[in-house]
């Protein structure tokens, strides 16, 4: 059977909405751009495959679809901008067998213009065809959320910006086949705008809960409980939890025009909580007597986010450094994570929960996955910090 959809990018963004997409019996065909890292379960990717979702290496089958989503990932480069290296690559791929008619959407993360100055340029040199005349260019801001199963692409509202109006319909046309809403933006830059605001929104409300949960812990306040009795407050408030560090996919943008302030300033509080765990795991080894050096560590979740295997910038991977730096023993327990390695080296993964947390001079609960039975850990373990709140009041000294 001939697809409808070409998916270009099989990572974290582009799986999903292949998945949706084979949900809704649209046939679908995926494209790598790169060695992308999966977020479906083997299960999930088996179902697929059963609904006829092919994975394709042949460009020319990019060629056969009517609508083609670019999904390739745009990691951070050496001078902290965006790499648009696979976006790039997936661009020149689609634009040598793009033919009349097609409906071409961006949804990885750019900048504002990067849609219209970028891959329109690219898509048009290389097919002889313009854009808005010859085919649709569109852009829709990623809402992928790995794991929260009560938001999914089916009932999550899509925003689309086209550029022209007719790009907008024929985008709008196809996502309204996996969504319940569609939300028409002005234009390709107030699309890409969008997801500028939702990413920096995310990031500078977790920076600002970060700072108070390290003000809390120096005035002896709970801010978990703080937290529960101001979501209570039903306009205004929006509950944000302190971690680790912020993980994932999404990373914070500025833009090129000019540094946004605040979102730079959120941004260095954020990367400095791996730093901040680290030192209240040292000082609370030393206030039970106990040195960093030499200390046994066991790091509980060391995946960005609860119950995915995905290590995507997860702040473990520094708080382990940093231990190992200071001289600890280091060992970690992650369900879904068989091996782990950091500085090119294998960390021991503990067999037994509970005899590796009873060992260990430090328990560090730095993901809440829900096969942990935190009651039971936070009474078999030495000492335990818990970095996500999740233990019971008073069974683990909190963030």
């Amino acid at each position: 059977m001939p697809a409808d959809l070409a998916v270009i990018g099989l990572g974290p963004l582009g799986l999903p909405l292949a998945q949706a997409a084979v949900a809704a019996g649209i046939p679908t065909i995926g494209y790598r751009t790169g060695p992308e890292p999966g977020s479906l379960t083997p299960a999930e990717l088996r179902r697929m495959l059963a609904g006829g979702f092919r994975i394709v290496t042949n460009p020319a089958e990019l060629g056969r679809v009517r609508t083609a989503v670019i999904c390739a990932p745009t990691p951070r480069d050496a001078d902290g901008g965006l790499d648009l290296g696979q976006v790039e690559a997936a661009a020149r791929t689609l634009a040598g067998h793009l033919r009349p008619h097609t409906t071409v959407i961006l949804e990885s993360p750019v900048h504002p213009g990067t849609t219209e100055d970028f891959l329109r340029p690219l898509l048009e040199e290389t097919s002889g065809l313009r854009a808005g005349r010859d085919f649709h260019l569109a852009h829709s801001p990623s809402r992928v959320d790995p794991g929260n199963r009560a938001f999914t692409p089916a009932n999550t509202p899509k925003v689309i910006g086209g550029l022209t109006p007719a790009c907008t319909e024929s985008a709008a046309a196809f996502y309204g086949r996996l969504t319940d809403k569609v939300v028409r933006a002005r234009g390709l830059r107030e699309a890409e705008t969008v997801q500028l605001l939702e990413t920096n929104f995310r990031h500078v409300n977790i920076a600002l809960v970060n700072e108070m949960a390290i003000l809390c812990h120096r005035l002896g306040v709970d801010l978990w409980d703080v937290i529960r009795c101001a979501e209570t407050k039903p306009f205004g408030f929006q509950a944000f939890r302190p971690g680790p560090g912020v993980g994932g996919h999404s990373v914070p943008l500025d833009h090129p025009g000019g540094p946004l302030r605040m979102v730079e300033l959120a941004q260095q509080v954020n990367t400095r909580m791996p730093r901040y765990v680290v030192q209240r795991a040292a000082a609370l080894l030393n206030e039970h007597g106990k040195s960093a050096r030499g200390a046994r560590v066991l790091l509980l979740g060391v995946t960005y986010k609860q119950d995915l295997a995905d290590q995507q910038n997860t702040p473990a991977r520094e708080i382990a450094v940093r231990l190992m730096e200071l001289g600890a023993s280091v060992s970690y327990h992650d369900p879904h994570v068989p091996s782990w390695n950091v500085l090119d080296r294998p960390v021991p993964r503990a067999d037994s929960l509970y005899e590796a947390a009873a060992d260990a001079d430090l328990t560090i609960l730095l993901q809440q996955h829900r096969t942990y039975d935190l009651q039971g850990l936070s009474v078999k373990a030495q000492l335990l910090l818990d970095t996500r709140g999740a233990t019971p009041t008073g069974a683990a000294h909190r963030l």
